[in-house]
């Protein structure tokens, strides 16, 4: 039984995590440094002291607002904090106490850096994705059940067939239907969970592309060129995987 003091730890750190993630979400799009000047107020530039960069607590305690100059605080900052801290619990539930689990922490913490950045710029900075591959190759040396060659495959798997993907369609529709960013995420997420995740991962992120894609089309009245950025459904798809990606498979062969 897990004693609740390791979830509650996880949360916080996750938490505070996903404090200094909203700052990567904000300044890597604007090519701001991420480390330099601290948080500061967007409206009026006040230093934002340690007590009210307390994450989720202090935007309640504040009811959203700037202390300063009293300008409205967006809901997504706290929203950001307590979705990292969820999925940091959610991972040590999975994993427990071990180095798969810090593996896997930095992971998700990546994914969601890049699932805001895309949501708001449809862009995947090169600057996560990129370092994210190696990364993920040297991290197969610490997760026991993820051999470097299943890393090593999955990167190339990953990322040559979101490549084969979108040569195919610009050549049959000359025009480009999947950015670079998608088919370099696509190869860190096989670089972090293995060959066998590739496909699991495209089909999850297909269908729940498609679940939210095709009502958004029908309610703008969008005539198929709607423009949703596919970065999102493949990092949702990677956490499924993830977290409950043998389960998933055990139970689709099981019809079989």
């Amino acid at each position: 039984m897990v004693h609740i003091a390791f979830p509650a730890i996880a949360f916080i750190l996750g938490a505070v995590i996903g404090s200094f993630l909203n700052v990567v979400i904000y300044r890597i799009p604007a090519g701001e440094s991420i480390v330099s000047p601290g948080s500061r107020c967007p409206q009026c530039g006040t230093a934002i002291r340690w007590y009210q960069n307390i994450p989720v607590l202090s935007w309640a305690v504040l009811r959203g607002r700037c202390a300063s100059c009293g300008i409205s605080i967006s809901v997504r900052y706290p929203f950001v904090e307590a979705l990292t801290g969820a999925l940091f619990v959610l991972v040590f539930l999975a994993f427990g106490l071990q180095g798969a689990t810090v593996v896997y922490w930095v992971f998700v913490a990546a994914l969601v850096a890049i699932t805001f950045i895309d949501l708001d710029h449809q862009i995947i900075p090169d600057v996560i994705s990129l370092p994210g591959i190696p990364a993920g190759f040297a991290a197969s040396f610490f997760v026991p059940w993820l051999s470097w060659s299943d890393s090593l495959i999955g990167i190339v798997l990953g990322g040559g067939s979101l490549y084969l993907v979108a040569a195919g369609y610009e050549i049959l529709t000359k025009k480009e239907g999947m950015g670079g960013g998608d088919i370099k995420l696509l190869a860190m997420i096989g670089a972090f969970l293995g060959w066998q995740a590739v496909l699991p991962v495209i089909f999850l992120s297909s269908l729940i592309g498609s679940l939210i894609g095709v009502p958004l089309m029908l309610i703008k009245k969008a005539d198929g060129r709607l423009a949703i950025p596919f970065g999102p459904f493949l990092a949702l798809g990677a956490v499924i995987y993830l977290l409950w990606g043998r389960q998933i498979v055990s139970w689709y062969f099981s019809f079989f």
